[in-house]
């Protein structure tokens, strides 16, 4: 059968004009925030139903043709990049919230709900998802479960996997699954729900998820700390985690915030120069809590771990705050940034970041890099940026030299290569950093059997 008749055929699955083939659609649906691939798909499909993403498994099964599952395109890893004649599966238009319960406090969504349109939704409720990261506005739910999306929030909500209460896919086969039920507590076998969160549309694609909500946060307050040197820190997570329950504890350098301040759309936390910076969240829920954190600032100020800092007073400039910190990608996305997202456990930060800054330093002593991340949960945000007088092949080949280096590190600290942006094609081939041989193959080996024609976004966290 000819592409042209395949497309056809492809055409008679969906509704009229639900099948794009122009350049336009192709360039912009067939890529990521990555930039490392040039996307090549041969078609963009947009179901409306469960019962029209099975069949368009079925025909791809039955043509031998890869799909790859588009959402809101923000990640990091090329996971939704269609760049070898794959048709793209976008979800846009499976965008609905079906049903809550107030009882359970779930929602169901499709996979094509917007991170902040849950958010927003549950708020209208009195309740709150926590799942919070700076694309909220334009990642999809369906993609934040196929990364098991983490954010700003992990130190106190956890990851997106704490918040899936049920899951319906359907399978690289096209069979649709129900998993899990949305109980709280079933022991009933393997948890397969689970194996779909985190494998990146390799298994099957999600096309209805139960999403646990939560209380809302009361009187939510920030504050911003600058440190004399990255090792003051973790002694400052450690007073403030002794004597609040924080929601966030965020960290970023000197270089990250030089960045954002030249944007000039947002005011300075304070004036003094400090070459880090800790950004904590509270819920300021007394008086006294507030009083808390103020006794305990000037305890760290006391120690010389803390230089100077402020406290949000107000919704307007707790935004602000966040600003410092959630502003950073977006902003430094100009230089074209050579991206790691690295973890270890909370303990290891100091010695693992001092590790890896000397491997930096040592190797790109002319490259710019900035340095943030969650590191409440151990995750630290590498970012090179590339030199304007470097060509992007070029700059990624000489990123890439050094990668070498810094995963043997993250092996080392039994860390991992991606805390949470996932495996896609940037890391498959780093994935032994992280798995062992064994891990690996027993991986391959549930691929074959949710997905055995292969189907399913090949060539992602692991090669064809």
């Amino acid at each position: 059968m000819t592409n042209s008749a395949l497309i056809d055929e492809l055409k008679t699955l969906v509704e009229p004009g639900k099948v794009l083939t122009d350049a336009d659609s192709l360039n912009a649906y067939g890529k990521d925030w990555t930039k490392h691939f040039a996307p090549a798909p041969t078609a963009i499909v947009f179901p409306k139903t469960t019962e029209q993403v099975q069949a368009i498994v079925r025909w791809a099964n039955q043509h031998k043709i890869a799909l790859v599952p588009s959402g809101g395109r923000t990640g990091l890893s090329a996971a939704a990049v269609a760049a070898n004649g794959e048709v793209v599966v976008a979800f846009d238009y499976m965008n609905q919230i079906l049903e809550f319960n107030e009882f359970d406090r779930t929602v169901v969504c499709q996979p094509g709900v917007v991170t902040k349109q849950l958010q927003m939704y549950a708020e209208d409720k009195g309740l709150y998802y926590p799942v919070d990261f700076a694309s909220a506005g334009s990642s999809q739910l369906g993609g934040n479960i196929g990364t098991n999306a983490g954010g700003i929030k992990v130190i106190r909500y956890g990851m997106t996997r704490n918040w899936v209460a049920g899951l319906k896919v359907v399978t690289g086969t096209g069979e649709l699954l129900e998993l899990n039920r949305d109980l709280i507590k079933n022991a009933t076998g393997y948890d397969m729900r689970q194996l779909f969160i985190g494998a990146e549309g390799t298994l099957g694609f999600v096309v209805e998820a139960t999403m646990r909500l939560e209380r809302a946060p009361k009187n939510l307050t920030a504050m911003v700390l600058g440190t004399p040197d990255f090792d003051s820190i973790m002694p400052v997570l450690h007073a403030f985690q002794n004597k609040l329950d924080l929601t966030a504890f965020e960290f970023f350098s000197d270089k990250a915030l030089a960045k954002i301040m030249a944007r000039g759309d947002v005011p300075p936390a304070f004036e003094t120069d400090c070459p880090f910076y800790a950004l904590l969240e509270f819920e300021a829920t007394t008086e006294e809590v507030a009083e808390q954190a103020l006794a305990t600032f000037e305890h760290c100020v006391e120690q010389g771990w803390v230089v100077d800092g402020v406290m949000s007073q107000s919704e307007q400039q707790l935004q602000n705050l966040w600003k410092l910190r959630e502003y950073i990608s977006e902003t430094i996305s100009h230089w074209t940034p050579y991206k790691n997202d690295i973890s270890v456990t909370v303990g290891q930060v100091p010695a693992f970041l001092h590790d890896i800054d000397r491997i930096v330093g040592e190797n790109y002593p002319d490259f710019e890099v900035i340095w943030f991340g969650h590191i409440g949960d151990g995750n630290l945000h590498l970012n090179i940026l590339k030199p304007e007088n470097l060509s992007k092949d070029d700059f990624f080949a000489k990123c890439a030299i050094v990668n070498k280096w810094v995963f043997e590190t993250v092996r080392k600290y039994n860390g991992s290569i991606s805390a949470e942006h996932g495996v896609g094609m940037t890391k498959r081939d780093y994935l032994h950093y992280s798995r062992s041989e064994a891990e690996i193959g027993y991986m391959k080996a549930i691929k074959q059997v949710f997905d055995p024609n292969g189907i399913m976004n090949p060539g992602k966290i692991f090669p064809v």
